[in-house]
C-alpha cells in the first residue's frame, strides 16, 4: 500500500524531520541524533557549516564550544568522513567499515603501501593522538596532488584507514584533525551492539529515513533502501518515495507551525536537489564554483526557508576584520508580504547577535 501525500503534508514532514519547524531542539546532540550528521565545511562566509547547521536549528543558545565538548569530551558525537555523527550510529556503520568498502583504486594503493600503513599505525599506537603533520611520510607509492590532497601521503593514509575503522579523529586543533587508533576513540565492543551486515544495513537505512522524513530510495546521498518505512507518493510527482512511519504519525498531531531559517548551502535538507524540486518546487544551484559574472544570488548565498517554503536567498558575509555582518542582498523569489519582511529582518538580527557583531547593508 502506498501512502499518498499532498505537497503541504510532504513539506511539513520533511521540515519537521530536519528540526526546522517552530519547536527547536535543545542541544547539539539532539540535532545530530535526529538529522544523522552535521556536515563539516571550512567555507565560513557567515560561519562554518557545522555551526550554521546547529544555529539554524537550536538558535541563540547554541555556542560553537558545545559541538567540541560533545565530540571531544563527552564522546557523544564522532567525526567521520567530513561530518559529526552521533555515536548511536556506530553499530550500523562498523560492519561496513572494511577494506571491501573501499574503491578499487584505494584498495590497490593501500596494498602497495602496506609498510607505510604499518608505520602509521605503529606511530599512533606509541605516540597518539597525533596531527597528520607529526607522522612521517614513508609511502612506497604516492598519489599525485589532485586539488583536494597535497603531495604528503599521510593525510591520505589516515583518511583511508578511517574508512576501515582502524584510525579515527579524536579532536581538532583549529581546522587540523588529531588522530588516534579507532579502538581508543570509539566505544569498546562491550558497549556497542554487534550487528550482522544485514542488520546493520537495515538499521542504517532506517536511521537515514528517520533523518529525512520522506526520501527517495537509494538516492546517491542517503542510501535509504526500497524496503525501509512505507511506500509514499506526493501529489503532482511521479517520484517514488519512502516515508518514515513515525513521521507519518506526526501528521495526526497539531501542526507545530514554522519559522524563518537560513540554511547553509551544505545543509542536509538541500542535498537532494530532486526532492527539493518535486516537493518544495525549489530549484537550488550552488554558485560557489561559478564565475562571478554568472552568479544570480551570490557566492555562498543561504536559502531562506519560511515555514515550509523557500522564499528567497540571503547573500551575507561575516566580515571578521571589520567586525560586522554585511548583508549584500536579500533576494525575494516573489514579492513578500509585510510579515515575511519583518520576520526575515528579525532573523538576520538574531544571526548578527549570535555572531556578536552589528548588521550593515540591511535596508
Amino acid at each position: 500500500m502506498t501512502v499518498t501525500l499532498t505537497k503541504d503534508e510532504a513539506r511539513r514532514l520533511i521540515v519537521r524531520a530536519a528540526l526546522l519547524d517552530a519547536e527547536r531542539p535543545g542541544d547539539i546532540v539532539e540535532v545530530a541524533e535526529q538529522i544523522g550528521y552535521i556536515k563539516i565545511d571550512p567555507t565560513a562566509t557567515i560561519a562554518p557549516c557545522e555551526h550554521t547547521m546547529a544555529w539554524s536549528r537550536i538558535g541563540w543558545s547554541y555556542e560553537p564550544g558545545q559541538l567540541k565538548k560533545a565530540a571531544e569530551d563527552d564522546r557523544q558525537l564522532f567525526e567521520y568522513n567530513g561530518a559529526f555523527l552521533p555515536v548511536s550510529l556506530l553499530p550500523a556503520m562498523l560492519p561496513g567499515m572494511t577494506e571491501a568498502s573501499l574503491r578499487e583504486s584505494a584498495r590497490s594503493w593501500l596494498a602497495a603501501n602496506d609498510g607505510f600503513r604499518r608505520d602509521v599505525l605503529a606511530r599512533l599506537r606509541a605516540e597518539g593522538p597525533l596531527l597528520a603533520s607529526e607522522i612521517p611520510d614513508t609511502a612506497q607509492v604516492t598519489k599525485a596532488p589532485d586539488g583536494w590532497t597535497g603531495s604528503n601521503q599521510v593525510p591520505i593514509m589516515l583518511d583511508v584507514l578511517s574508512q576501515t575503522a582502524e584510525v579515527a579523529v579524536v579532536g581538532r586543533e583549529g581546522r587540523s584533525r588529531r588522530w588516534d587508533l579507532a579502538e581508543r576513540v570509539y566505544p569498546q565492543e562491550q558497549d556497542v551492539p554487534v550487528l550482522s551486515a544485514g542488520e546493520a544495513a537495515e538499521q542504517w537505512s532506517s536511521r537515514l529515513l528517520q533523518a529525512a522524513g520522506l526520501a527517495r530510495p537509494y538516492n546517491w546521498w542517503n542510501g535509504v533502501s526500497k524496503t525501509s518505512g512505507e511506500a509514499a507518493s506526493v501529489e503532482g510527482s511521479t517520484v517514488r518515495f519512502r516515508i518514515d512511519p513515525e513521521a507519518l504519525g506526526a501528521l495526526e498531531e497539531p501542526d507545530r507551525g514554522g519559522r524563518v531559517a537560513f540554511l547553509n548551502p551544505y545543509d542536509s535538507l538541500l542535498f537532494d536537489r530532486r526532492r527539493l524540486e518535486e516537493v518544495f518546487e525549489f530549484t537550488y544551484v550552488l554558485e560557489q564554483f561559478k564565475p562571478k559574472a554568472q552568479r544570480v544570488y551570490g557566492y555562498f548565498a543561504h536559502p531562506i526557508l519560511f515555514g515550509d517554503r523557500f522564499i528567497g536567498m540571503l547573500d551575507a558575509e561575516h566580515d571578521r576584520a571589520g567586525e560586522v555582518l554585511r548583508v549584500n542582498a536579500v533576494h525575494e523569489f516573489f514579492p513578500w508580504e509585510a510579515d515575511e519582511h519583518e520576520l526575515v529582518r528579525a532573523e538576520i538580527q538574531e544571526l548578527a547577535d549570535w555572531l556578536g557583531v552589528p548588521v550593515t547593508g540591511l535596508a
